[in-house]
């Protein structure tokens, strides 16, 4: 049996803290070992126990989450997932947090829906699971008991033919990309390796919802490409990346030479929304060998069996190596189903790109 994952909860909402220890220890998988209600009493408790992974809130009293995370950071590293309900500028804040060495960010379970807490509770417990397997690959568990169906993204786009719609070849290239865990700062990296003419390019973030605006302004201002957050019918252009709003599908669509995004919602596919599955099953049917795929760093296996549909269509597909990734799940579970042509190191992906455009 496999060992459970220790969790600490850092948060000053008594409400939170306890809503994170139900859904967290309702995980066969995991085990919440503590909660503190503020940083100062998370650093008494972590000389008690040490956890594999710290959630952590961003705004607290006496001490912010970002502080608290950089001295983890500096003085005894541990896998930490943000834990945020803000918008604006706290998303700023949490990215910032992801720079400075935090694994992931979910967003703070709220009242609502019986399946938008089931969601919650699938987003949250496989986060975790991600930042544990980050620094320990071989503690994260397989599988849960009573987890959610998992479903494919036939329940967004029937597989169909994609010969109809991709078999002619066009002067334009469109490069999709998937990726999850450690995908932030990959995705800065990727997108600064490119010059201001490049294909258009496509991406899916497993990222919350309200974070991804605020995530592709920052990379528009470090990168030659324009990036911005997709919104329907935003045509791919050259010198332009798109991301996939959180908790939105996206599709890569064609009319005559035209591509285009659909943004729309629909149920977690590979469980997530946005998945990478959808994504590239969209591009397999209506780019075909006019497209290039990569996949990135993340846990799971969202995106091997698209990948695999859009080489079968003609794509040519790229993986991160497992030395670059943060989680090497998602790349590993791509090239086993067969859909990677190249396995290479992040620093290399984009001039592959281009070379194969």
């Amino acid at each position: 049996m496999s060992k459970k994952i220790k969790v600490m909860i850092v948060d000053d909402s008594a409400v939170v803290r306890q809503t994170l220890n139900t859904i967290l220890s309702s995980d066969p998988g995991i085990e919440v070992i503590a909660a503190a209600n503020d940083p100062f009493a998370a650093a008494a408790k972590l000389k008690e126990e040490i956890p594999d992974v710290i959630t952590l809130d961003v705004e607290m009293p006496r001490m912010d989450g970002l502080t608290f995370l950089r001295k983890i950071m500096s003085q005894h590293p541990i896998p930490v997932v943000m834990c945020s309900s803000l918008t604006g500028k706290g998303t700023d804040t949490v990215l910032k947090a992801l720079e400075y060495g935090a694994v992931d960010v979910i967003t703070k379970p709220a009242m609502g829906t019986k399946q938008f807490l089931e969601e919650s509770k699938t987003l949250i417990c496989d986060t975790v699971k991600a930042a544990a397997q980050s620094r320990r690959p071989k503690a994260i568990a397989k599988a849960t008991l009573n987890a959610a169906p998992k479903l494919t993204a036939d329940s967004v786009l029937d597989k169909g033919s994609s010969k109809s719609q991709s078999m002619i070849q066009t002067t334009e290239k469109v490069i999709a990309v998937g990726a999850s865990t450690g995908g932030t700062e990959a995705l800065r990296v990727f997108l600064q390796s490119f010059p201001a003419d490049c294909p258009g390019i496509l991406i899916v973030q497993h990222m919350p919802e309200h974070f991804t605006a605020t995530f592709a302004e920052r990379l528009n201002e470090l990168c030659n490409i324009s990036v911005k957050e997709a919104a329907n019918n935003d045509t791919i252009v050259r010198g332009r990346a798109l991301i996939a709003p959180g908790n939105k599908h996206v599709l890569l669509k064609r009319s005559g030479a035209r591509y285009y995004v659909e943004v729309k919602d629909g149920p977690l596919v590979s469980r997530h929304r946005p998945s990478v599955d959808v994504l590239f099953r969209s591009a397999a049917r209506y780019a075909g060998k006019n497209c290039v795929g990569v996949i990135m760093t993340g846990m799971g296996d969202d995106g091997a069996r698209g990948m695999l549909e859009m080489k079968e269509a003609g794509s040519y597909n790229i993986a991160q190596d497992e030395a670059s990734c943060v989680v090497y799940g998602m790349p590993k579970e791509a090239v086993k189903f067969g859909g990677v042509d190249k396995v290479m190191p992040l620093q290399n992906i984009a001039r592959e790109v281009l070379r194969n455009s």
